[in-house]
């Protein structure tokens, strides 16, 4: 585990670029509320799972899910989190901003964690306070952060909750022996139960108790499933070295679940175990699995399976409840994971905080007044989309300091958003990548130096990934021909081709690399719109915009290229290379900006 850098360098002190407009059909001031079904605002009900996979085909194993949200709602199908890991990804969920400018990058202090969250000024500048001031009621049970502790839980309290039950570590992962803490009470023990089964008993009791209060409501209902099982007491410490001294087990099921799914495996994609390496960095260096680790990883996924089939009966009694109390159609319901998983594919062991789909290609399920049913789209989202997208539905002003963009919730704005959405992804980490499965001498529980800068572009005639490591390696998918990301065209092992999308390879990287620059320290605006950060005239709106020959010599000698400085377990500003803000005054110091874009 790294050591703690003393010269942490807060995100606060990177200059902040204003929203002072929003070009675009899908900018704040076009952004409506929504009003129901004719019966006042709508409540809404957020559903938020633990690690689950998209990619490994989890859903299909969640019947109820399918008959309450996926047959009466629309799946977003390219769907990503923008940090692969619990702690970011989800205040960058009830933030609306990426980790770059939460600073809270890490699952413990001192670079993640509750009390990161808290000393970086969030516990009042996050979804439930938003939602407060415009006159909802806010429950929430279940996980909130990684080290809101028996501890820290109230140092302070969780700002923003009308009523609430948290998990709290160390016993967040312990299926069996969890420990919650309602309101302003004190901790309670819950040993020998069922820790989905107890959560499932709170959101009713919250449910009620909303609809008791007669007001709009959000409930957030935040199951520890199918995380893995972790027994131990280092998680309550809340330092750095306490992922070495847990113990991670497969997760655990309910009893009436343990019979399920006794021949199921991990799906055997082109990617998993492959004959070859893959991928760039510790991860090109994984041996191919023996039979004990892919069988051990077989029952690993068998029972993340088990574990979510508690989750899906949570689902079944929130719909039920909803209907019985008359609320159901004048009710948002929406389905998600903080982040999503890989078991052997890439020759990785469980786990996730890396770039490749398995890992950032989740599930976003919505149904609710004027949402389409059974409805699958492609249009590209992000969880920095999803606190717009709810103070949109609560009729709430939007922010102007968002790095996302509210989620089109109607058929007409969702076939509008085919065309005019903006189509990338910012991927970012720092720190180390955890190992949950088997430890062994040549694969240990963590691996250091796993910072690394990503995005994805995905458009009507390209599917692309391109990253670049702290190390300064880089890697290049082409998912359209490549959908495994077996094939990183920017290896000295592998045989790059000369061209890509009909143009040099060359010419590609150059505005990748361009659009990264502009993305690994984007804030507000400029992460919606990147390209305008590049060309302020506007003529400049996707990948396809930026390839036309008109800007080669711009692209070929006045963009400054990604470099880090070194591997920083945390956003360490000096250690992240060249900013765009400061590139932007150079040039300007040397051309006017209209003569290169």
């Amino acid at each position: 585990m790294q050591s703690a850098i003393a010269s942490l360098v807060l995100a606060s002190l990177t200059p902040q670029i204003q929203a002072s407009s929003w070009p675009g059909t899908f900018g704040p001031v076009n952004q409506t509320p929504m009003t129901g079904s004719g019966q006042g605002r709508p409540n809404i009900v957020f559903i938020l799972t633990d690690d689950q996979d998209l990619q490994m085909q989890s859903l299909n194993y969640m019947p109820f899910v399918k008959k309450h949200l996926i047959d009466h709602g629309t799946s977003y199908r390219k769907h990503f989190c923008t940090t692969a890991l619990c702690c970011p990804s989800r205040v960058t969920l009830w933030t609306g901003k990426a980790a770059h400018n939460t600073n809270v990058t890490d699952v413990s202090p001192p670079y993640g964690g509750y009390p990161k969250f808290v000393s970086q000024g969030l516990n009042d500048k996050y979804l439930p306070v938003w939602l407060q001031d415009v006159g909802y009621n806010t429950y929430y049970t279940g996980k909130l952060f990684n080290a809101h502790s028996v501890v820290t839980y109230n140092s302070p309290f969780a700002a923003g909750w009308t009523g609430s039950d948290f998990l709290l570590d160390p016993f967040t992962y312990w299926y069996m022996n969890s420990t919650f803490q309602r309101n302003q009470d004190p901790p309670v023990s819950y040993e020998g139960q069922y820790s989905v089964d107890v959560l499932a008993e709170k959101a009713i009791g919250f449910l009620n108790d909303a609809h008791d209060a007669g007001k709009p409501f959000f409930l957030g209902l935040a199951p520890v499933a199918p995380h893995s099982d972790i027994q131990s007491i280092a998680l309550g410490r809340g330092d750095g070295h306490m992922l070495v001294e847990a113990e991670f087990r497969p997760p655990v099921s309910a009893k009436r679940h343990e019979h399920l799914f006794k021949h199921v495996k991990v799906p055997r994609t082109s990617n998993f175990n492959p004959d070859k390496p893959s991928g760039a960095s510790w991860i090109r260096k994984l041996r191919k699995q023996g039979p004990d680790v892919l069988e051990y990883n077989d029952y690993f996924y068998a029972q993340r399976l088990r574990a979510l089939q508690s989750v899906d009966e949570l689902v079944d009694n929130v719909v039920r409840r909803l209907d019985e109390l008359g609320i159901l159609d004048n009710t948002y319901i929406i389905y998600s994971s903080d982040n999503g998983y890989h078991i052997g594919q890439h020759r990785l062991h469980p786990g996730k905080q890396c770039s490749f789909e398995e890992d950032i290609n989740i599930p976003l399920i919505i149904r609710g007044p004027g949402v389409p049913e059974k409805l699958t789209t492609d249009i590209v989202t992000t969880h920095t989309d999803l606190a717009p997208t709810l103070l949109q539905i609560a009729g709430a002003p939007l922010r102007d300091d968002f790095d996302g963009l509210a989620i089109p919730l109607t058929q007409t704005t969702i076939d509008q958003a085919k065309h005019e959405r903006h189509e990338h992804v910012t991927v970012e980490h720092w720190g180390f990548a955890g190992n949950e499965g088997l430890v062994l001498d040549w694969y240990p529980r963590m691996h250091v130096n796993n910072t690394y800068k990503a995005m994805r572009v995905i458009g009507k005639s390209y599917n692309l990934h391109y990253q670049v490591w702290c190390s300064n390696e880089h890697e290049l998918y082409d998912l359209t021909t490549d959908p495994g990301q077996m094939h990183n065209l920017l290896h000295p092992d592998e045989r790059a081709p000369a061209t890509l999308l009909g143009l040099p390879l060359k010419k590609i990287i150059q505005r990748l690399d361009a659009l990264l620059f502009i993305l690994k320290s984007c804030r507000a605006q400029t992460c919606i719109n990147p390209w305008r950060a590049l060309h302020p005239s506007g003529n400049v709106e996707s990948l396809k915009d930026a390839l036309s020959p008109r800007f080669d010599t711009f692209y070929e000698t006045e963009v400054k290229k990604i470099k880090f400085e070194r591997c920083a377990a945390g956003y360490i500003l000096d250690a992240e290379g060249p900013q765009f803000e400061q590139a932007v005054l150079e040039l300007d110091l040397q051309r006017t900006w209209h003569e290169w874009t």
